[in-house]
């Protein structure tokens, strides 16, 4: 039989059109053993009677696409298809479609979420509709944070639940499991939720000491499962957020007793972020597991707050005998030695630390050395997770009155 020249007519094409063909001139090829992402060697279609890599019939042509797109063809019959296409719109199109559906088969990204997309969708659907009961700015922080966090220990597989994740702080180091840790947190979170008159999760009379509320909690609840653990903890994180969003400026008005110290309810839902933030580092750290520094608008937060507790924390090591440099009497609202500690990055600033006493006026002038830190340095540093005495090794200027700093930040840390 003579080959007919092409260009090859389309599937919409009249068959009197086509012309008469011969008996067995058509068939569709069998199929192939060839495996995915192979070119197979049975059924090409140099085997089909009367077809050679030139003389190829447009529905048979038609009927590899799906093969073709898989380059699962063999090499003749890959050739015979290229050579169509481009004479060919309907094939060309459904070739197309084809490739594009194969590419959603095996895509080249990683399958694993990235942890930040919840926060991200979360604040572009607030951004749109902004929520009937707005939470407050200052605890916007803790909101991303323990969504975070919630969104790392989804990705967790049974096995990493019992993970060893060492806690760390000045003077100090514990060991727990990912579900200790979420105990921990539901612990002292439990504070914050008894002043905003929600349950305790340890009842009624159970000690405010961090220390002691985490050994409670781990003995109350030792039955609990990982996820029953971590249902708790999401649900008090959110009943927490809503009472605040709820009760307004009034709650900030509030102060959480954490046994030794006491913390507007401001300042406890930064603490309380911030220490999300900083154990959700630690989970991910032992599970080698990437997770990011939080917003820059909540880091700076964070470390304002933090900033501001130093003058009070140098004058209490001064009190207790562990102060380097010696104090010079000071008037309150006189000008008095400070340290310039520069925080660089996102979230970071300037601030000057009063070491003579904590309502002496901190200025540049009396500045006896300069602190440069990284925002999340400074942060870990305020953890326990830093050593002071490396940090101070490169610092210029008064080194007693730097250390002082440096210790009073890293006195800031607990369990």
């Amino acid at each position: 039989m003579t080959p007919r020249p092409g260009p090859f007519p389309g599937d919409d094409e009249p068959p009197e059109q086509v012309g008469a063909r011969e008996p067995g001139e058509y068939r569709i090829p069998r199929p192939r053993a060839s495996s995915h992402g192979s070119r197979g060697t049975r059924g090409s279609l140099g085997s089909v009677a009367g077809f050679g890599p030139h003389a190829a019939d447009h529905r048979a042509l038609r009927s590899l696409l799906g093969a073709w797109a898989l380059h699962a063809c063999s090499t003749e019959e890959a050739d015979s298809v290229d050579r169509h296409l481009p004479h060919c719109t309907a094939c060309r199109d459904e070739a197309e479609r084809l490739r594009d559906a194969v590419r959603w088969l095996s895509p080249d990204d990683p399958l694993d979420l990235d942890p930040l997309l919840r926060a991200r969708v979360l604040e572009v659907c607030l951004g749109r509709r902004p929520p009937r009961v707005p939470v407050p700015d200052w605890a916007a922080p803790y909101t991303a944070e323990s969504a975070r966090l919630d969104a790392l220990l989804g990705s967790l597989g049974d096995e990493e639940w019992d993970t060893a994740v060492g806690l760390v702080w000045l003077g100090g180091a514990r060991g727990f499991s990912v579900s200790g840790v979420l105990g921990h947190l539901a612990a002292v979170d439990g504070l914050v939720a008894s002043v905003l008159g929600l349950a305790d999760p340890l009842g009624e009379g159970a000690p405010r000491e961090t220390v002691a509320r985490t050994d409670a909690f781990a003995r109350q609840h030792a039955d609990r499962t990982h996820e029953e653990v971590r249902t708790l903890w999401r649900r008090q994180t959110h009943s927490i957020v809503r009472t605040a969003a709820f009760a307004g400026s009034g709650a900030s008005r509030l102060s959480v007793n954490y046994g030794e110290f006491a913390l507007p309810m401001r300042e406890a839902f930064l603490d309380r972020a911030f220490e999300c933030w900083i154990h959700a580092d630690d989970i991910a750290k032992a599970i080698d597991y990437p997770y990011d520094a939080p917003a820059p608008e909540h880091l700076k937060q964070m470390i304002d707050a933090t900033a501001s507790l130093l003058p009070v924390a140098v004058a209490g090591r001064r009190r207790q005998g562990l102060a380097a440099s010696r104090a010079k009497l000071v008037e309150a609202g006189a000008p008095g030695r400070s340290i310039r500690l520069e925080i660089e990055g996102p979230g970071g600033g300037d601030y000057y630390v009063p070491l003579d006493s904590p309502a002496a006026l901190a200025t540049a002038e009396e500045s006896v050395a300069h602190i440069a830190l990284d925002a999340v340095e400074f942060c870990q540093l305020t953890a326990g997770h830093r050593d002071p005495e490396a940090i101070a090794a490169g610092v210029d200027g008064d080194r007693d009155a730097v250390r002082d700093v440096l210790y009073a930040a890293a006195s800031l840390s607990r369990l």
